[in-house]
């Protein structure tokens, strides 16, 4: 193994109500759901009607622009309700299970038997591409690329994150099954970003880059920052640890298995830890009856607290999204603000006493506290983006459309979350993120 790569710029938000090590198995939901809202970029196309049956693995809708993408049912049962939005955009498409309704079958076999465009198919087929994503842009990968080389990061730095060391204990084979898959799609390698005391050490067919260092040390753009950046005009490919998993299964059942274990956390909750659950699964399924105050106001959110959404019980999981966080909304009116001392509270900038304790960990809620801004330099960005990146210049040049100036200052090796704590710690309460994906927007429909 290399050298480990010691990151110092960027911050741990230290949060209480991280997930125990306990695993529960929910019981199969009665709906799950796709929402074709995840998947920047896309403009989808159903396959489905209101009323038709699916099998686990069925084709529910496809990418406009490249058909033979197609996302696909994680479970067997009956297509209740298409919801649509704002034009007839399509929001989500809601599956009532049957357990008994089947699921496809596909080829199953070992993959270091089968031909890179052998994979491809049965990825594209089964609809575990959309899994894929290329960088520049986080967006689902062409199938017409070839990638540079496959990048997993094994570790999460973001509050709560959920401990993949634990998520992966006893599917070891089925991670290895699914590297050896992805290294057939590329003539370069597969690289795990790893941590101290990693479980992924011993998987073969990878190249490993052990990282150390606060958030956003996990994210695996800013470990192809360190270790190959991306220029124009080169292509590279992610996939998230469980989604390896997926292929994984693929291969060795012959059968989509989109079950996934995600951490539920945050002060708010009862007793945090692990459950097992569906891809797509309802939100209330997991949150139902584990709440600290049922009739407190609070934020619910599929995914981090620094890049999840914010939703409601009945909205479904994040078809990305390995966790839950719940905190407290924070919409009542606090007296003096910051002037107070803050004994209990956390700063990016350690303005309060807390500052002294890095170890504490701190209850926090949604409150912005102040409004927008003015947008100017300070240098803050800069100490929680450990990239050789401008991140206000580069913010700078989307909002005045400048594309040149886009793509000399970095565009091409950020997305969202690399950007992510710029947000939080803004003086200037600037919604950098919503700024980040309209420049990525631009270059793709400029630049493609």
């Amino acid at each position: 193994m290399s050298e480990v790569i010691k990151l110092r710029k960027g911050l741990n938000i230290k949060l209480k109500g991280s997930a125990e090590k306990v695993l529960e198995t929910l019981p199969v939901p009665a709906t799950v759901a796709l929402k074709p809202t995840d998947f920047p970029g896309l403009t989808p196309k159903l396959s489905v009607k209101a009323d038709n049956e699916v099998k686990a693995g069925d084709a529910l809708f496809y990418d406009k622009y490249h058909p033979e993408v197609v996302f696909t049912s994680p479970v067997g049962g009956k297509v209740v309700s298409i919801n649509r939005g704002e034009r007839r955009k399509i929001l989500e498409i809601v599956i009532e299970t049957n357990e008994n309704a089947g699921s496809v079958e596909f080829k199953k076999t070992d993959p270091n038997s089968l031909s890179g465009d052998e994979i491809k198919e049965q990825l594209l087929k089964s609809g575990l591409w959309p899994f894929i994503k290329r960088r520049p842009y986080g967006i689902v990968a062409s199938p017409d690329d070839k990638p540079l080389a496959i990048f997993i990061s094994t570790f999460d730095t973001a509050p709560l994150a959920p401990d993949y060391n634990f998520v992966l204990d006893g599917q070891m084979d089925t991670f290895q099954t699914g590297i050896n898959a992805l290294k057939k799609l590329t003539d370069g390698n597969v690289y795990l970003g790893v941590n101290e005391n990693s479980a992924f050490t011993s998987v073969k067919n990878v190249g490993i880059n052990q990282f150390s260092g606060p958030h956003p040390a996990g994210n695996v753009g800013i470990q192809i920052h360190h270790t190959k950046p991306i220029n124009k005009g080169e292509v590279v490919w992610t996939v998230n640890v469980q989604d390896v998993l997926f292929i994984g299964r693929l291969f060795e059942s012959g059968k989509v298995d989109f079950s996934r274990i995600i951490a539920f956390a945050g002060s708010e909750v009862e007793k945090p830890k692990y459950y097992k659950t569906i891809l797509g699964a309802p939100v209330e399924s997991a949150i139902k009856g584990k709440l600290k105050k049922a009739d407190y106001k609070q934020r619910i959110i599929s995914g981090n607290v620094l890049t999840g959404t914010r939703v409601k019980q009945q909205t479904f999981l994040g078809f990305y999204d390995s966790m839950v966080t719940v905190i407290p909304e924070g919409d009542d009116y606090e007296f003096l603000g910051w002037a107070t001392p803050g004994a209990n509270k956390f700063s990016a900038s350690k303005t309060f006493l807390t500052s002294l304790f890095p170890k504490k960990e701190y209850e926090m809620n949604a409150n912005m506290h102040g409004g927008d801004r003015a947008f100017v330099l300070s240098g803050q960005y800069e100490k929680f983006v450990p990239m050789d990146i401008l991140p206000v210049y580069l913010l700078k040049a989307i909002l005045v459309n400048d594309i040149d100036k886009m793509e000399q200052l970095g565009i091409y090796e950020v997305i969202e979350e690399d950007f992510a704590l710029c947000e939080y710690a803004c003086t200037s309460k600037i919604k950098v993120q919503d700024i980040l994906r309209t420049g990525i927007n631009t270059m793709i429909k400029e630049l493609g």
